[in-house]
């Protein structure tokens, strides 16, 4: 049966009128003090898996998970995921290494990326109640550690660079439409903008281009928003007298220095004094410095095939 006392002890401490991410942070600040296992349910959005006290996986209906990332990028054939996955007692991942599907790298890379994706979505949901089952699972098994503070800052750093490069919500989850006339002379496009610019059709969202391509959300969001800024992109058109939301002041060009994903910035760290949960790898943890670098060296990779 489901365990609710955690979460409505946490909830009640924020208040009936605060706003949703604030909740979900209470929450997951209480279960990570208790040192909590088990799936922490955001509504019908999605799940945070939690063990000893830290974020090791989170899915969520409006991002691709690693089944999505894996299968849609043709690194592992379906059929394989949901032959693993039915046969899995939460060491799927550990039962993918073992049988050469892929690397213990590969597998970590994607947990990371899908993992900082549902969890930035999910922050962004309001209005439901989180609810947590002790002793739940991800059939994956634990791949990686989140320090549960640092994850909800970095959701907040990813929220603050979108809304910088462009200060409307309105593109997030409209069809992408390239704009059929550039004024610049010269066009300068990171490789995630490119492929933005290729696959958009007028008819895909960002969360559409990213199931097709095999990408996390977040990343294509950023695209869409820095290309709209650019003009490379036809604005939405305004809803009920509404506009869509104007591009900022001074509106960077879209190959400039930021990159399309977040290799800088506030990143998890490792909680002091945590014990490792067992059966943890011993080198993996949510250390800022650890996970700025394997970004930085994931992106050069994308970049490379």
């Amino acid at each position: 049966m489901a365990s609710a006392s955690r979460t409505d002890t946490a909830a009640r401490r924020t208040g009936r009128g605060a706003p949703p991410p604030s909740r979900l942070d209470a929450v997951l600040g209480n279960l990570a003090r208790e040192r909590a296992t088990g799936a922490l349910r955001v509504g019908r959005a999605g799940t945070i898996y939690i063990t000893g006290g830290r974020i090791t996986y989170a899915e969520s209906v409006h991002v691709p998970g690693v089944e999505d990332l894996l299968t849609a990028s043709g690194r592992v054939a379906a059929a394989v995921v949901t032959e693993v996955r039915r046969a899995a007692a939460a060491d799927g991942g550990e039962t993918l290494v073992r049988q050469g599907t892929l690397t213990r790298g590969e597998l970590q890379f994607c947990v990371l990326g899908a993992t900082l994706d549902a969890a930035f979505s999910l922050h962004e949901v309001t209005g439901a109640r989180p609810r947590f089952r002790e002793g739940d699972r991800h059939w994956l098994g634990p791949q990686w550690y989140f320090d549960v503070a640092g994850l909800s800052r970095e959701c907040r750093r990813r929220r603050l660079r979108l809304d910088h490069a462009w200060p409307s919500p309105a593109l997030d989850t409209r069809p992408v439409v390239p704009a059929p006339r550039v004024t610049a002379d010269r066009v300068v496009l990171t490789a995630v903008q490119w492929e933005v610019i290729v696959h958009a059709d007028a008819t895909a969202t960002p969360a559409d281009l990213a199931r097709r391509l095999g990408r996390p959300v977040y990343p294509l969001l950023l695209a869409v928003r820095q290309l709209a800024a650019a003009g490379l992109l036809v604005p939405p058109a305004p809803a009920n007298g509404t506009p869509g939301g104007p591009p900022p002041a001074d509106p960077p060009a879209p190959g400039g220095a930021a990159a399309a994903d977040g290799a800088s910035g506030e990143l998890p760290r490792r909680e002091k004094g945590a014990s490792r949960p067992a059966g943890a790898p011993p080198a993996h943890s949510a250390d800022g410095t650890d996970v700025g670098v394997l970004i930085r060296l994931r992106d050069a990779l994308e970049r490379l095939l």
